[in-house]
């Protein structure tokens, strides 16, 4: 009699997780069915246990997802069921409608409260003292501080440089980021010699399209001084591509223009409504020194940071500044390393120029003598980190409004790229990992050392950013009708910043012995939790082209 009620029991169930699977599975549905998973699902669990545990098992064992390296995080869930679509896996997202983030102390680039936080359908839907509605996700941030997601402004995935290709590509470089709590990140886009911008911009949307895990912008760079190339800066930026970067080095490259073209490049971006960034050193001053050198046998590591002193970059600071008051257009310095660059920068502020700087967590950690360390080829990059002097002025400058943005320059290379220039300091592959230790970086040394306050904090890690790149305020801020990009920090949070730790496709961390006070626990990107607890949680190709639009004015808001 008990065998029979079992089994009548068992048959019912399993017709109640039929029709569950049918409902709701329907494309797996006959894959199911056929291969008894549900048989084997009811032999320990309800109905709707057992629908949960076939939802989990097809979109890992099915589907086959691969995650990225070294992330513990569960790569898919009953909300993302893989499909099949023009040839390429794709995600079915269904994505939380609704998330409340409680209890928490809310940071903005001006104020400082306790709210909760509300978001439906990825936009910022209510700020309130206490919110009790209904949410599919509901996140406690007692004791935590909840501030607007990372922009990070300067990033090269997928990039090919010293005859390599930087390690990360967007879609480990963009996990890395989610990881430190960065939503959103601008990469920049390389065109080959003779390639027309329009085919560079498509082959960069092309490599990040499927992998990127945060939303994405591109700067393009601008090489080749022709009469098409102009014409296309118009296209361009119609394409939501309104920043261009520039090179006053890297001759031998192909990537520098005179200051003829510079100029020429600045009017016309300007007058569109874009904005020019600068790669600032003196090109002259630094063949000479290389070849010097050289020919004197010196070819270790350090050589590459005596053959760039100061004066290489405070020199081509000053020109250019020279060169944006001449022409009136909107610019800034990229990866700024050095006191009397912040200074030219500071004055050209002082005198109303739309003029303004971005330096590194590089050259905030670290000074020059890290290139008398056995490991000194994995600190080579352009510009070199300078002296404990230049350290302490970045700072300044950051503490002075000054320098208004950081952004990581991660370029990337493994040791083994790195060795390519064992014998041949110009030979090693210029470039460090970034984008994931903005944030936890920035919070150490500039919160918890009482630096500067949390809300200059915001500013310099995303508000500033996104007025700059005018995303503001869609994104850069904690507001009703913004991005839901939020990140929450836990300030008693320690983490060791050692290559195991950390989530970029290298071997190494020049960061292993920098211990944080404060790290993001949670990072959520239009209203999804991708990242929390150092695990990823989402899934490739969920970010979005962020288009830009050229400035209303013609002139940079941060100086509005």
């Amino acid at each position: 009699m008990e065998a029979d009620y079992v089994g009548s029991l068992r048959c019912c169930n399993l017709q109640v997780t039929q029709g569950l699977v049918q409902v709701l599975l329907p494309v797996f549905a006959a894959r199911i069915l056929k291969e008894g998973y549900l048989h084997e699902a009811l032999t320990t669990n309800s109905p709707l246990l057992a629908f949960a545990q076939v939802s989990d098992q097809v979109a890992q064992e099915l589907c086959h997802q691969e995650e990225p390296r070294r992330l513990a995080g569960p790569s898919a869930s009953r909300a993302d069921i893989f499909i099949r679509r023009g040839g390429r896996n794709k995600v079915a997202r269904y994505p939380l409608a609704s998330l409340v983030i409680k209890n928490g102390t809310v940071a903005t680039s001006s104020d400082v409260y306790r709210a909760d936080v509300k978001a439906e359908d990825g936009i910022i839907t209510k700020i309130a003292l206490s919110i009790d509605d209904p949410a599919d996700k509901v996140i406690d941030a007692q004791g935590k501080i909840v501030v607007p997601g990372g922009i990070d402004g300067h990033t090269h995935f997928e990039m090919p440089f010293m005859g390599t290709t930087t390690a990360d590509d967007f879609k480990s470089g963009t996990a890395s980021a989610a990881a430190g709590g960065v939503t959103s990140v601008i990469d920049f886009v390389v065109p080959q010699k003779g390639e027309s911008l329009k085919a560079a911009l498509q082959k960069w949307h092309d490599k990040a399209a499927d992998k990127v895990f945060v939303d994405y912008g591109f700067h393009m760079i601008f090489r080749e001084m022709t009469e098409g190339t102009l014409a296309e800066i118009k296209e361009v930026i119609a394409a939501g591509v309104t920043s261009f970067k520039v090179f006053t080095t890297y001759r031998k490259e192909g990537l520098m223009l005179d200051d003829g073209g510079i100029a020429t490049v600045m009017r016309e971006v300007s007058s569109r409504g874009g904005l020019v960034a600068v790669h600032a050193e003196n090109n002259g001053m630094i063949e000479r020194n290389v070849e010097a050198f050289l020919n004197e046998g010196k070819t270790g590591p350090e050589y590459h940071l005596l053959s760039k002193p100061q004066i290489v970059e405070a020199e081509a600071v000053q020109r250019m500044v020279t060169l944006a008051k001449h022409t009136g257009a909107s610019s800034y310095i990229v990866h700024l390393s050095t006191k009397m660059g912040r200074e030219t920068v500071r004055e050209a502020q002082r005198a109303g120029l739309p003029f303004f700087a971005e330096t590194c967590p590089h050259y905030l950690v670290f000074n020059d003598s890290v290139y008398r360390r056995s490991d000194a080829a994995n600190f080579v990059m352009s510009p070199p980190i300078k002296s404990e002097e230049d350290r302490i002025a970045l700072w300044q400058g950051l503490i002075e409004g000054d320098i208004k943005t950081v952004g990581s320059d991660h370029a990337d290379f493994t040791s083994e790229q790195k060795a390519m220039g064992k014998d041949d300091f110009t030979k090693i592959p210029n470039g460090v990992p970034g984008t994931e230790v903005i944030m936890p970086i920035l919070f150490t040394e500039g919160v918890a050392k009482r630096r500067f306050s949390i809300n200059r904090f915001v500013q310099v890690t995303s508000t500033n950013a996104a007025k700059a790149y005018n995303l503001f305020p869609k994104k850069g801020t904690i507001a009703v009708g913004s991005d839901a990009d939020l990140v929450v920090i836990d300030p008693t949070f320690r983490a060791r910043l050692t290559a195991d730790f950390l989530h970029a496709n290298i071997d190494y961390s020049i960061y292993e012995n920098f211990v944080t006070e404060g790290y993001p626990v949670v990072t959520i990107s239009r209203g999804e939790v991708i990242a929390q607890d150092n695990q990823l949680l989402a899934s490739p190709g969920r970010g979005r082209f962020l288009p830009r639009k050229p400035y209303p004015d013609n002139r940079c808001p941060l100086f509005a």
